[in-house]
Formats: C-alpha cells, sequence, structure tokens
C-alpha cells in the first residue's frame, strides 16, 4: 500500500468513526454565512482568543471591531471600535474609537488588550480597569523607523500579528518591513529582534537576530516559551529556541503547495500560513489558502490535516473532514483542547471538539 491508499485507509476510518458519534465535531458558534453585524452575525473575523473571563474575542475585521462573545449566553458586545474605518480615538474608551483593519489581539498579565492594526500601522492598548485605548507602537505612518527609542514613536509597515514573552515584551510580526519588532512593555522602548527588511530565504539554525525573513505573518509562543513564526510569502515555519536564540525550520518547503499529511511537516507544502497556535505538544496552523487547518505533532514532526477539505467552501458541519472552508485566519486552542478557528471569508467562526 503506498502513502496516498494508507492516507486514503485513514480518512476512511476517521470519517465513519465521527459518523458513529466518536471523534472531534465541528460546528458554528457565530456566523451565518453572510457578511453582516448583529448578534449572530460577522463579517471576515480574523484573530481570536479566550480571555481572561473565559468569553471569545475576536477581530471582526470588516466591521472594523474587536468583539466579545459571551459563551454562556451568546451575547455580542463590542469591545473596541465604532465600526468607522479610520484613525482615532487615543485616551477616550475604546468602543468609540475607530480602527482600521484590526488583525491580531493578545492579552498581558494584567488583562489589558492589545490590538495589532494593519492599515493604522499601529499597536493599540485597551486598559483593563478603564477601557481607554491608546497606541503603544506605530505613529499611523507606514515606514520603517525608530529602533533604540519610544515604540510611540517608531514606524511600523502593516504590522499582522502580536504575541506577549514572559519576559515583558511585545513581539510585532512587522510585515511589510520583514522584520519581527519587540517592545519593552516597562521601558516603552523598541527595537528589531529578527529580520533585516530583505525578503531572503532564512537559513535553518541561525541565529534570530540579524536572519532574514521573508514576510513574518504569524507568530505563537509555547509553554517553554519558544517562538513559531510562519513566514506568509515563505510558507514555511520556524521554531526560535528561547534558550539559544536561534531559528529552526519546523514545517514547509517554501515552495506553494497541498502535500506532505502524514509524513515530515518539513517536506509538506504550505500555502500562505496565517494562523498559529501551539496546545498539548502540536502546533496548530491555518493553511490559508489551502483553506484547511493542519497539526504539527511536536515530538514526530508529523503534519496532518484536521480540518476542512482543501477546497474552498462552507461546511457542511458536523465532521471536520468533510468541512469545507473558506481562507481561514486565526486558530486558538483552549484548555480544555478545543479548536477555534476565524473561518473567515465564510463569515463564521467554528470550534472544533
Amino acid at each position: 500500500m503506498n502513502r496516498r491508499e494508507a492516507l486514503r485507509a485513514v480518512f476512511i476510518v476517521l470519517s465513519a468513526t465521527r459518523a458513529n458519534g466518536a471523534g472531534p465535531s465541528v460546528s458554528t458558534l457565530i456566523g451565518t454565512g453572510s457578511p453582516a453585524y448583529s448578534d449572530r452575525e460577522v463579517n471576515n473575523p480574523y484573530g481570536l482568543l479566550i480571555g481572561p473571563d473565559r468569553a471569545l474575542y475576536f477581530c471582526d475585521l470588516d466591521n472594523q471591531r474587536i468583539r466579545r462573545l459571551d459563551m454562556s449566553t451568546h451575547r455580542t458586545t463590542a469591545i473596541a471600535g465604532n465600526g468607522q474605518k479610520a484613525y482615532g480615538g487615543d485616551g477616550g474608551l475604546a468602543a468609540a474609537a475607530s480602527l482600521n483593519m484590526p488583525h491580531e489581539i493578545q492579552f498581558d498579565a494584567g488583562g489589558n488588550l492589545y490590538i495589532a492594526e494593519r492599515d493604522n500601522h499601529v499597536i493599540r492598548k485597551v486598559e483593563a480597569k478603564t477601557s481607554v485605548i491608546s497606541t503603544v507602537a506605530g505613529t499611523g505612518v507606514p515606514g520603517f523607523s525608530g529602533d533604540g527609542g519610544p515604540a510611540g514613536r517608531a514606524q511600523l509597515r502593516q504590522p499582522h500579528s502580536i504575541a506577549i514573552d514572559s519576559r515583558g515584551h511585545l513581539l510585532i510580526c512587522d510585515i511589510g518591513n520583514h522584520r519581527i519588532r519587540r517592545v519593552d512593555l516597562s521601558a516603552g522602548t523598541i527595537d528589531t529582534y529578527s529580520g533585516t527588511g530583505e525578503r531572503q530565504p532564512t537559513p535553518d539554525g541561525a541565529a534570530v537576530n540579524g536572519t532574514p525573513l521573508n514576510g513574518p505573518r504569524t507568530i505563537a509562543i509555547d509553554a517553554r516559551g519558544d517562538l513559531f513564526l510562519a513566514l506568509r510569502e515563505g510558507n514555511a515555519i520556524y521554531r526560535v529556541d528561547r534558550s539559544t536564540d536561534r531559528i529552526h525550520h519546523v514545517a514547509g518547503t517554501g515552495e506553494q503547495g497541498y502535500s506532505g499529511d502524514g509524513g515530515p511537516a518539513r517536506l509538506a507544502t504550505l500555502a500562505g500560513p496565517k494562523g498559529l497556535a501551539c496546545a498539548r505538544g502540536s502546533l496548530y496552523v491555518a493553511d490559508t489558502e489551502n483553506h484547511v487547518v493542519r497539526r504539527i505533532d511536536l515530538e514526530s514532526g508529523i503534519i496532518t490535516t484536521i480540518l476542512g477539505t482543501g477546497r474552498r467552501g462552507d461546511g457542511p458541519e458536523p465532521d471536520p473532514l468533510r468541512c469545507a472552508l473558506s481562507r481561514p485566519h486565526g486558530v486558538f486552542v483552549d484548555a480544555g483542547g478545543a479548536l477555534y478557528v476565524g473561518d473567515s471569508e465564510a463569515h463564521r467562526i467554528r470550534v472544533m471538539k
């Protein structure tokens, strides 16, 4: 039996198991399949996570808002953004402020919310106690400047993804500058953590500082403190070892495609990965242009598709391997192992349990 036949056999077994009520099941938390704004509807959801209060927070991209979904009542609240696509409102309540293409969000240890706004070229912060919004990094004008100085006076270019490490640093995928920028949240200063500004291949095993990055799109930090990085244009995923500050190839050959399930992730092909989540010894990847979510076992290095068909679509649920997705972006895994997916152009947030 060749690999394709073996994978087909596994698919048949998994599908039969799920049909009998065992195994994972996928369902829609919010969204009807049409873009809109209501308690039941979203418009192109991107980054998402479970907050300190166990509610689901998500970037409702084309509604220009950050929203909170109460998991008990299923009611939604606008946490930031008034629906107007602009840059304004610093110093006031976040819900009255204007956002411009909010891509990702993160909470710090104090419950403050950080927002990466791609088209405002800034990172903003919503204070947990006051709900007041301010700009943490970026000037609102695209460019590259400011390393070594105040983050609020530095220029970014299309920041997409953010993460907060255990040392109190805010890491930013400054994708238009092909760099990861780093903000010391205590001092308020910014520098370049990795990337040279060049769109060049990333050497395996190189020191993270001074190494080129081709389109650093998404970052995620695991329980050990290692940083995982997806390169959108590079069609690959790397790991930065926290103890050595060296970067190691994890997945993707660099070529765009959809292959390699059941084998080593390093030999698989990806297509514009745009979301990462670390949990339980696995790395979950929103393989966006392939319309799937894939899982990499970090011990064995094996990659598999766990959600999606590889063809663009919208469902049907509940079988994960028969449920077509449409350019998924955000992925998050909660403490119980449930996988949340911003199925962006299906205008749904799905959960797989």
